[in-house]
């Protein structure tokens, strides 16, 4: 089963000044958003595979979009996130389905990379709900520099019989982090978490 995409969404965010101070270069991230239908909305389905395909498609295709929106190749990245927010009609269970199972192979195909966990958050709620996409170092989690969140809306979605789902990639951290922790030049990549 393909995703039936309503729209496609693409947020660049660049912090070029914070608290006064220059950010130079300045820290730049992309989120990719899909609101697609629903398959299962309003029933209970005890096989969820179709949902889980779909999150591989939906991986790859908003994993370039993202990146392409940063004009990086996906290597560059340096951290990444996912999120999906469920219609009043679906069930926590249909976002965890397209997230988790399948979705992260195809994003860590796109950024030639990803050792670590790729953070995430789901909920269910209406139209113009906000989307909180948790974001960390797609190699190592220890980088405090890169804990990082990117917050995304689209007026309209999702819709009662909808999912709306994200993948947000950077190219940076945080705006002038200063709160130590392993640096991104101290990144081995091995493990996930160094």
């Amino acid at each position: 089963m393909s995703a039936i995409i309503r729209k496609i969404v693409t947020v660049v965010e660049e912090t070029h000044l914070e608290m006064g101070q220059k950010v130079a270069p300045p820290t730049r991230r992309a989120a990719a958003i899909a609101v697609i239908e629903n398959p299962f909305a309003g029933r209970y389905v005890e096989d969820l595979s179709p949902l889980i395909e779909i999150g591989e498609e939906l991986g790859d295709l908003l994993s370039k979009k993202a990146v392409a929106a940063l004009g990086i190749d996906g290597a560059k990245a340096h951290s990444y996130g996912k999120a999906a927010a469920v219609g009043e009609n679906g069930e926590l269970e249909h976002a965890a389905a397209i997230l988790h199972p399948k979705m992260g192979a195809p994003v860590r195909k796109v950024l030639s990379k990803g050792a670590a966990l790729i953070p995430s958050s789901k909920k269910r709620s209406g139209p113009g709900t906000t989307l909180d996409i948790p974001l960390g170092h797609k190699d190592a989690a220890f980088v405090r520099s890169h804990f990082d969140g990117m917050e995304v809306q689209i007026n309209d979605a999702p819709r009662a019989n909808e999912i709306m789902v994200a993948v947000a990639v950077t190219d940076s951290g945080r705006p002038l982090p200063r709160v130590g922790g392993l640096t991104v030049s101290e990144v081995k990549g091995e493990d996930g978490l160094r």
